[in-house]
């Protein structure tokens, strides 16, 4: 059994869910084993979290609001707690892109991460945060689930060709994210489409960039170099990227021809075929 210790629950997200996880568990009359045995973990692992030592999945919280009847307390919170293990840096962006009402990206090496599977952005992650990666993977798909909202923001996606054939943790991992993507051909919010090698030259070569739009907010653009990440909502670079965007989706493959670009290379490259809808095929 892990040691108790005490909690500072104004320290940081995480030490809040963890004393009130120890609280409202001790006020049920519950012990770790007891509690571990309702959740379906073991002790040790209600001891981790309650002591800060493991972050909390949402699959976790929901399960343990139901058995201390808690009415959605640690599924609530367990949001902010995600968010938190974010680096610091990016935190501003991820806060921002879950209050914006339409999202424009331009990707040239990754799969944007709100469109990442998980094995494809635990092999991104573990390989800087080899010890830290199920915080990171499980903070990326908590930020997946603003697409879930009965009013999800529009997301357009333009992709560099190269994202489909940059093998991010083999074939297995990049037939997965590929097929998730031919996923979304229907989505009546996501749009995704490929810019391809034959374009050439284009105002996308200065690398990824993010534009946020909100609904009574000003826009926002955001870029990220290795550990750090710029925000702006300057009205010359909003004005600026905004056309460059315009140009790189013009330039494009429909979205349509986007698909079975993606389709073909999930075949030809990575073993396996699929048609434009998402369906396997033989």
């Amino acid at each position: 059994m892990v040691k108790m210790r005490d909690l500072d629950p104004t320290a940081s997200p995480l030490d809040y869910y963890g004393a009130e996880l120890r609280r409202l568990r001790e006020a049920a009359g519950l012990s770790q084993p007891q509690l571990g045995s309702c959740v379906f973990v073991t002790a040790s692992l209600i001891g981790q979290v309650e002591t800060t030592r493991r972050v909390p999945t949402r699959d976790f919280s929901e399960r343990v609001d139901a058995a201390l009847g808690t009415d959605g307390v640690f599924s609530r919170l367990v949001g902010l707690v995600l968010r938190s293990q974010l680096p610091t840096w990016f935190q501003a962006y991820a806060e921002m892109e879950a209050r914006a009402s339409f999202i424009s990206t331009y990707q040239c090496q990754l799969v944007y991460g709100l469109l990442q599977t998980q094995p494809y952005a635990r092999a991104l992650l573990g390989v800087d945060y080899p010890d830290g990666a199920d915080e990171l993977v499980a903070a990326r798909l908590e930020r997946q689930r603003i697409l879930e909202r009965q009013q999800p923001p529009a997301l357009w996606v333009v992709l560099g060709e190269a994202v489909l054939h940059q093998e991010v943790g083999g074939a297995d991992v990049m037939r997965g994210q590929l097929q998730h993507l031919l996923e979304f051909r229907d989505h009546p919010w996501v749009q995704i489409q490929v810019l391809p090698y034959s374009v050439g030259q284009h105002t996308g070569m200065m690398g990824a960039f993010n534009l946020l739009r909100f609904d009574d907010d000003p826009d926002l653009f955001y870029a990220e170099s290795y550990d750090t990440g710029h925000m702006t909502a300057n009205p010359q670079v909003i004005r600026e990227r905004s056309v460059g965007y315009a140009r790189l989706q013009s330039c494009a493959l429909s979205t349509d021809s986007s698909a079975e670009l993606i389709a073909r290379v999930m075949e030809e490259r990575y073993g396996q075929r699929a048609a434009p809808d998402g369906r396997t095929v033989a």
